[in-house]
């Protein structure tokens, strides 16, 4: 199989788009109270993202150039902090396998060419968040060797 990861371009917006639904549609079902049934972003705000280098998307691609999945990034270091160490670190926004390709180890070559590519830039980590309603996702970023650093709590007033 010849799958490839690169970086996203304009000529996959609407496959992005796609996938953009269904993980809001993952979202959505295990979150009705916080999620509605739409896109993160609208076509032109994603046109805005592809082109920042600070926000790097890419996707994989099968041998037709058909998008299997993304895998959406940000930049960040602390700014105006006196208790933050200075350091970079690769925010993983966002990754998504198209339902028709589970399986096929699309979320492994996107994650792990995001690892290169964070390695590349001099990130010091790769960070994440997972919804507690999406275990399956937790399940998958936990095999491949993520911990967690943070947690976030709520109570439902």
């Amino acid at each position: 199989m010849s799958d490839m990861v690169r970086r996203a371009e304009e000529r996959d917006i609407q496959a992005i788009m796609e996938l953009l639904k269904q993980v809001n549609r993952v979202h959505y079902e295990g979150r009705p109270d916080l999620f509605k049934l739409a896109t993160k972003y609208t076509e032109d705000e994603l046109r805005g993202i592809l082109s920042c280098d600070d926000t790097p998307v890419f996707v994989c691609v099968d041998e037709e150039g058909q998008v299997l999945g993304h895998g959406f990034c940000v930049m960040q270091r602390p700014e105006n902090t006196r208790l933050l160490t200075d350091i970079l670190t690769l925010y993983i926004d966002d990754i998504c396998v198209d339902e028709a390709a589970r399986g096929r180890q699309v979320g492994r070559r996107i994650y792990e060419h995001i690892l290169a590519y964070a390695r590349e830039r001099g990130c010091y980590n790769v960070t994440l968040n997972v919804w507690n309603c999406n275990p399956g996702a937790m399940r998958f970023y936990e095999k491949l060797g993520l911990v967690p650093y943070k947690v976030g709590m709520e109570k439902i007033l």
